[in-house]
């Protein structure tokens, strides 16, 4: 059985702090986000804090989206996982529009078997973008156990 996916670290900056702040705009966006991109919603919870500040997950039938903003920031934090044919570029883009990013960037991470994933970064090019994106590779670290002093 292959076990591929897709997990999309990103970063949005210098976004709206209105929206950042309201809980069913940010719910409304990642589960539109979410069905554009193709995937099968089956949960969702968000929870406003107080004085501000919005975090909230989206679980898909193909693994799930998290969002934490920091509306004085202006900042976001976003998690895409996706398994199957799922792009989460995709939705990398749909947020940073309605999120009103002034730039974004992120990260992508191909989970999975070695031997699963290999080839995957050939199989999805990277998509152009109006958003400023900056990507760089993973870097694979060996871990190894602490030393005992």
């Amino acid at each position: 059985m292959k076990t591929l996916g897709r997990h999309l670290i990103a970063e949005f900056y210098k976004c709206n702090a209105d929206t950042l702040n309201d809980r069913e705009l940010i719910e409304k966006l990642m589960s539109q986000a979410a069905v554009e991109m193709g995937a099968t919603i089956v949960g969702v919870t968000f929870h406003h804090f107080s004085p501000q500040g919005v975090s909230g997950s989206v679980v898909i039938a193909e693994s799930h989206l998290s969002i934490h903003t920091w509306p004085e920031s202006g900042y976001v934090a976003v998690d895409i996982f996706t398994c199957g044919g799922l792009n989460p570029r995709h939705g990398f883009q749909l947020l940073g529009a309605g999120l009103e990013a002034q730039s974004a960037r992120f990260q992508e991470i191909v989970r999975g078997l070695p031997e699963d994933t290999a080839n995957l970064s050939e199989l999805h090019p990277l998509m152009p973008s109006d958003i400023d994106i900056i990507t760089k590779e993973a870097e694979e670290i060996p871990l190894t156990p602490p030393s005992v002093a």
